[in-house]
């Protein structure tokens, strides 16, 4: 899940909850530094921005930072625990924001979270949680040197395009999952586990959307802002990510109703089902009441009855219920009882 912590030149130790921590200069080249480093890199207006990377880290480093990125209390605050909703608040010249992660685990969907804080020469990303490794975005901005002169918003850009592009796999494998549970609500057995997975289906729906759904308003307003921190090229890919989600998010919202549909569908079906063994039991109790109807009257101790004394009563009476109950046979299957 982590990365290994980059090899300094200073040979100075790196705590393990330190994933990188670097100065990309005005023309996209990176430089690895160290944290004790980092004001003097700001000190000096050259162009280039700090990108710190972070694993659950402890207190300490977090304060480390606060020190030298002068950040906010309350901030500092929100990065230390890991349940914050998603959202984008400013602090003076500088913003934070939180948004949640997914990845799959064990074939469940684990959730985690990222926060960030942006200033006008640094981003700072924390992971908690469930969380790729954001070792492929660095690549992805470092293979392009001519958008690393945006600053930091465009590293940002791309770790929140990392994370809503990483939504996509996990929303088509529920997709998959529904199609194939599809099957199962239409065959002729009720099974109790198909009603189980479409509940925990709809239960990770559930969680995914309550990630993403907020994630478009902050998403929203880092494409607005005209804030000095996000130039106006870098909002153009903050409304592309912001598209990205809005397509996410309404497949969400689509397979949710999907899944509300199908447990109605499943629930009818059982009760269809139930009501159709109900109405073969009672054909079958009317054709047995018949000739119990008929038989019962001869077990009566009735001496004036005529056609005991038939030669031919018996066998008439035999045909009578046999009628009786060919006629109730048919009718009953004329009207799909049987």
């Amino acid at each position: 899940m982590d990365d290994i912590a980059p090899v300094r030149s200073d040979k100075t130790t790196v705590p393990s909850c330190v994933i990188n921590c670097v100065v990309y200069d005005h023309a996209g080249m990176r430089r690895d530094i160290a944290l004790d480093d980092i004001s003097d890199v700001l000190a000096v207006d050259d162009g280039s921005f700090i990108w710190v990377g972070l694993y659950e880290p402890d207190d300490e480093i977090l304060e480390k930072l606060q020190e030298e990125f002068c950040l906010h209390d309350l901030a500092v605050e929100d990065a230390q625990n890991a349940h914050q909703r998603p959202k984008l608040e400013a602090y003076g010249n500088s913003y934070f924001l939180a948004v949640h992660t997914a990845q799959v685990v064990d074939d469940h969907i684990r959730y985690g979270e990222t926060h960030a804080f942006l200033g006008p020469r640094y981003l700072v990303t924390v992971r908690h949680g469930a969380s790729l490794s954001y070792a492929p975005v660095r690549e992805r901005v470092q293979r392009e040197p001519d958008l690393l002169p945006l600053g930091p918003a465009y590293a940002l850009y791309a770790v929140l395009d990392f994370i809503v592009d990483n939504y996509r796999p996990i929303v088509d494998e529920f997709r998959r999952t529904l199609e194939a549970l599809e099957k199962d609500i239409f065959s002729d057995a009720y099974r109790r586990v198909t009603v189980v997975k479409l509940y925990e289906l709809k239960r990770e729906l559930t969680q995914m959307r309550l990630a993403v759904a907020p994630l478009q308003d902050v998403l929203a307003q880092l494409s607005r802002s005209q804030s000095a921190l996000i130039p106006e090229e870098v909002r153009l890919y903050f409304r592309d990510v912001h598209d990205h989600s809005l397509r996410v998010n309404e497949s969400t919202d689509t397979l949710r109703e999907m899944l509300t549909t199908a447990l109605s569908v499943n629930l009818s079906l059982v009760t269809l089902a139930q009501g159709e063994t109900v109405k073969r039991l009672g054909a079958w109790a009317a054709l047995l009441a018949a000739p119990t109807l008929i038989t019962s009257w001869y077990g009566m101790n009735f001496d004036h009855m005529p056609e005991l004394h038939g030669r031919y009563a018996y066998p008439i009476l035999i045909g009578v219920v046999a009628l009786a109950c060919f006629g109730l046979y048919r009718l009953f299957k004329r009207v799909r009882w049987l």
